[in-house]
Parts: structure tokens; C-alpha cells; sequence
């Protein structure tokens, strides 16, 4: 009976709330060359919530709801997109905002593929991406593979897929570049 009391008078594990966007530096402020426009991200299915999924070295998924992204994980992964291709350009994101037509703009769209969690193990984001130069419609459309060693934990976990968005960032960030240069291309693996 004892037991049954103390069962019931027990607290509740405490949620914990995760950004892929925190801990960026601040960038000083660039001259602004570009606008980008960062489109919603689509992510897969099976990972398209708040909770954590983590795939268990036995391959068994898990849903782990005291570890929640802050927002919903499509959303998290645009928003460190756009905070690091804009920092790394020193660009603006101009979605669904009036600007003025005196610089180029370069819409990025991006599809991630896979996004893999394990443990002690790696953080994988598989993404498709494209940035499509406005003025001219013309497209380069490439993948990134991110696969990130990490240790043990769930900040290292968060660690590992915040570097993984800022590679995939970094390669459409010098996309965006090569436009400028008049020759775009996806960037060597």
C-alpha cells in the first residue's frame, strides 16, 4: 500500500526544450549583399514533432517525450538555416517581406531526406537543397550528407545536428556566392 502512495505522490520527469538555432555567435554587422529567402523546410514524416526520435543501436526507434525540440523540428532546422546563411553571407532573409529590388535575391528551398539520431553515435541530416537566383530562374539543385560524430548525451546529440545545419548552410551560403561569381555549382564533397 506504502508503495502505491509514494507511486502516486511522485513527480513528473521534468521536460527539457532544445533549439538547433542557440549558440550562434553574433556576427558583426556585414554590408548587405544579397536577400535570401530561406522557404519552410520539409522534414520526414517519422520526425515531424516535438519529441525527440532516436534510433536505439539496435535499430528500435524511440520517442522520448522529456526531450522536446522548442518548436516543431521543420521550423527549428529553417530557423538555424536562415540565422546561418544569412551570418555567413552577411544577407538578409526576406520571406514573405517587402524589400527593395537593388539586390539580388536567392530563393532556398530544402528537403531533408533523413534526419537520424543515435546516441553516443552520430546525428545525420540528409538534405536536398536548391538555391534558385530570382532575376534570372535559374536553379542548382544539391545534397548534402552531415554526418556528425558526437558523444554521449542529449546536448551532444543537439550539438551534433547544429553542426550538421551549419554545413548544410555553409555549402548553400557558397552556392549563393558562385551565382555572384557567374559560375554556381553544387560544392565539391
Amino acid at each position: 500500500m506504502t508503495a502505491i502512495l509514494l507511486g502516486a505522490c511522485s513527480t513528473p520527469q521534468p521536460e527539457h526544450f532544445y533549439t538547433l538555432s542557440g549558440g550562434a555567435d553574433a556576427q558583426p554587422a556585414k554590408p548587405v549583399k544579397y536577400y535570401v529567402e530561406v522557404l519552410a523546410v520539409s522534414v520526414p514524416q517519422q520526425v515531424s514533432r516535438n519529441q525527440f526520435v532516436v534510433t536505439a543501436p539496435s535499430g528500435r526507434i524511440e520517442l522520448l517525450e522529456q526531450q522536446r525540440w522548442a518548436g516543431p523540428l521543420a521550423g527549428e532546422i529553417g530557423q538555424a538555416l536562415s540565422t546561418a546563411v544569412t551570418n555567413d553571407l552577411g544577407a538578409i532573409d526576406v520571406f514573405r517581406t517587402p524589400h527593395p529590388d537593388n539586390l539580388p535575391v536567392y530563393r532556398i528551398s530544402t528537403n531533408v531526406q533523413r534526419f537520424e539520431s543515435v546516441m553516443g553515435q552520430y546525428a545525420l541530416i540528409d538534405a536536398v537543397w536548391s538555391v534558385r537566383q530570382l532575376a534570372t530562374s535559374k536553379v542548382v539543385t544539391c545534397r548534402t550528407i552531415a554526418n556528425e560524430k558526437v558523444g554521449t548525451g542529449y546536448d551532444e546529440l543537439v550539438l551534433g545536428h547544429r553542426r550538421a545545419v551549419n554545413r548544410i548552410a555553409a555549402d548553400t551560403a557558397s552556392v549563393v556566392r558562385a551565382f555572384d561569381n557567374g559560375n554556381a555549382a553544387c560544392p565539391a564533397a
